[in-house]
């Protein structure tokens, strides 16, 4: 029977940087947090900001414990990571000054420990992959929807990360229900643009108002109309969901998973996105698109939730060592 094993993990996104020990039993079943913490990430105050609350999180995660042996730190970062590197590549407007942080470097300098880097969506689908919902599955491909929209692919238990790091980045696909819709990259008729939570508010509002004046439409509020059976927010959620599942179809025909899985922070804490008006219109979506021996191709909300990333970033670290 193997050790008990300790890991440290960061999820860095663009409304909070969560960190855990993961502690990985020694009978080999599910790894589970024995420290989290989430603090916010304030992303307007600039990368250098940014990181040095990363580099304290993960300090204040292995003070937690100082008889507990940690064998290294893996982090899931938003933005592009260079694979090489672990260095951040590239990241849009929503984490202004992040491209270009040496993330993965500095913390190897700094911990004086091994410190592996991926994609935060790229970790979200590891960890579906190895531990949750696909588990035991040969291939997956996760897509991560919540304030953005990220993806995964991943096949035999390695995830696919491309030349440049940017492989998984599913929210940047082509949508007919999203042309001339500008998106946070920079370029415009993004599913991002149609089918993220920020988006579902934006359309609603757009279209018929705020739902509350005193602030911005979002997801959640579109949600609870539609649940109520208002005809506006019903054809939003619609819309969205098709756009959605359109994409997947796409996808679906150029990757042939095994199974898709739904996850990210809108799916588990933001909307109901079980209800049958998404579940429909996902449905519809993808029958739109797929190839007829992909039809049948299941579609599956993940189970981990938050964990999903953290689990993620220390398979992969584990992978490195």
């Amino acid at each position: 029977m193997a050790d008990t094993r300790y890991v440290c993990s960061v999820d860095i996104g663009g409304t909070k940087i969560a960190s855990a020990i993961m502690e990985y039993p020694a009978d080999g079943s599910r790894p589970y947090p024995v420290y989290s913490a989430e603090i916010p990430t304030n992303p307007s105050e600039g990368g250098e900001v940014v990181y040095s609350r990363i580099e304290g999180a993960i300090r204040e995660a292995l003070a937690s414990d100082p008889d507990r042996k940690v064998i290294g730190v893996g982090v899931a970062a938003a933005g592009v990571v260079d694979p090489k590197t672990g260095s951040i590549a590239y990241a849009n407007e929503i984490m202004p000054g992040w491209s270009g942080i040496e993330l993965g470097p500095r913390l190897r300098e700094a911990l004086g420990m091994p410190v592996a880097v991926v994609g935060d969506v790229q970790a979200h689908g590891l960890g579906e992959a190895h531990w949750g919902v696909g588990r035991d599955r040969y291939s997956v491909l996760c897509l991560g929807i919540g304030t953005g929209i990220g993806g995964a692919y991943v096949e035999d238990g390695r995830v696919m990360r491309g030349f440049h790091g940017a492989a998984g980045h599913m929210g940047h696909i082509e949508s007919t229900s999203a042309q001339g819709i500008p998106c946070a990259c920079g370029r415009s008729g993004h599913l991002e643009s149609v089918s993220s939570g920020t988006s579902i508010g934006r359309m609603f509002e757009e279209r018929y108002g705020r739902v509350d004046e005193s602030r911005p439409t979002v997801g959640r509020d579109v949600n609870d109309l539609c649940r109520q059976g208002d005809e506006r927010a019903i054809s939003v959620i619609h819309e969205a969901g098709f756009a959605l599942g359109a994409s997947l179809g796409s996808l679906a025909n150029i990757l042939d998973p095994e199974v898709i899985v739904l996850s990210g922070g809108v799916i588990h804490q933001g909307p109901d996105w079980r209800s049958e008006t998404w579940k429909t219109s996902v449905a519809e979506g993808y029958a739109s698109q797929a190839l007829d021996p992909l039809l049948e191709t299941p579609i599956l909300i993940g189970e981990l939730e938050g964990d999903a990333p953290l689990i993620g970033a220390a398979e992969h670290l584990l992978a490195s060592l």
